[in-house]
């Protein structure tokens, strides 16, 4: 018996620790729910909790891009996903304290600035006109003129060594007015501004050797004054002011309505118009009707002259035995 006992209470120690849940009273009423524990790893810790993320909002962007249009025009080599994505791609290309300057705010930031005569006069913009939203193929250099720029403009920043000059950024494949304006067709270039717009210096960005520091020697001791400025007639006041106004209207009509077509529907108008323009250039000559040949007129017989000239030649011709007497004339008289 007492043995009994002692084997018993042997078997209830060895197994309570192993799972001392069994010996539980269970799950009562107005108790919160136990959830399972979690079962260790062997060889390592237990994995920790990690909740599955709430379900959002409805993402437009995900269904046209993930949907049966994003995949129909994936047949047709468009990428959507990159297409819808490029304005925060190139939110990450550019520092976002520098305002993009484009053609509707041009004369709200600097045409028509508040400032009092004296920061008239010492106000100048610095602005950088960029292709780097191009991509590779047309920003490679401006891409490295723009890293520049923006580490000089956060210098200037720490240091506050340069509190009359603003900066600013062109992205020259959305500007089309002002580019025009000024006659710039491809970049990267550098512009100073003074005069509320009216006077401008242009410097092409394609020097290896600018750096942050020759930017920021450039603007401090001023030495952009070295140069005179844009001063043609074509330029801001100039004469012929209003032409280069008027194209560049122009231009940006034919931007504004070409921009709001596909550029997959554009690329296969323009191909297809090409295409017809090529073969026109490059068809052959119409065929020319071949000239007949006039047909050679045919020979006429000769007529027989030896028989013709044979006869007479027989008629006049005596025999050699009989010669011809002549009449000889006597001389003298009578005898």
């Amino acid at each position: 018996m007492k043995a009994t006992a002692l084997f018993t209470a042997a078997l209830a120690v060895c197994v309570a620790p192993a799972h001392a849940q069994y010996f539980s009273d269970g799950w009562q009423p107005g108790q919160p729910a136990q959830a399972a524990a979690p079962t260790p790893a062997q060889g390592g810790a237990a994995p920790a909790y990690t909740p599955a993320p709430a379900a959002g909002k409805f993402d437009f962007t995900k269904m046209i891009a993930d949907g049966p249009v994003g995949g129909l025009l994936a047949k047709a080599g468009i990428n959507l996903t990159t297409a819808l994505n490029a304005s925060a791609q190139l939110a990450e290309l550019w520092d976002a304290r520098i305002p993009l300057v484009h053609d509707d705010n041009w004369d709200e930031l600097i045409v028509q600035e508040t400032l009092t005569p004296e920061e008239e006069q010492r106000r100048t913009w610095f602005l950088v006109i960029s292709t780097t939203a191009g991509g590779q193929h047309q920003g490679g250099l401006s891409k490295m003129v723009d890293k520049q720029f923006d580490i000089a403009y956060n210098e200037s920043v720490l240091a506050g060594d340069l509190p009359d000059v603003r900066w600013g950024r062109i992205d020259y494949i959305n500007v089309t007015y002002l580019t025009t304006k000024w006659n710039i067709w491809q970049g990267p270039w550098l512009v100073v501004a003074r005069e509320r717009g009216q006077s401008l210096r242009f410097y092409k960005g394609n020097s290896v050797r600018l750096n942050a520091t020759i930017i920021r020697t450039f603007l401090k001791d001023e030495l952009w004054a070295h140069q005179e400025p844009w001063a043609s007639s074509f330029a801001p006041g100039g004469s012929r002011e209003f032409v280069m106004h008027y194209w560049a209207l122009a231009q940006r009509a034919v931007y504004d309505y070409t921009s709001r077509v596909p550029k997959f529907l554009l690329m296969i108008v323009t191909g297809a118009v090409g295409s017809l323009v090529m073969r026109l250039m490059h068809r052959p000559p119409p065929e020319q009707p071949t000239p007949q040949a006039k047909p050679k007129p045919e020979a006429k017989p000769r007529p027989a002259v030896a028989a013709t000239a044979a006869a007479p030649a027989a008629e006049s011709t005596t025999p050699a035995g009989s010669p011809k007497k002549t009449p000889s004339k006597k001389k003298g008289g009578k005898k």
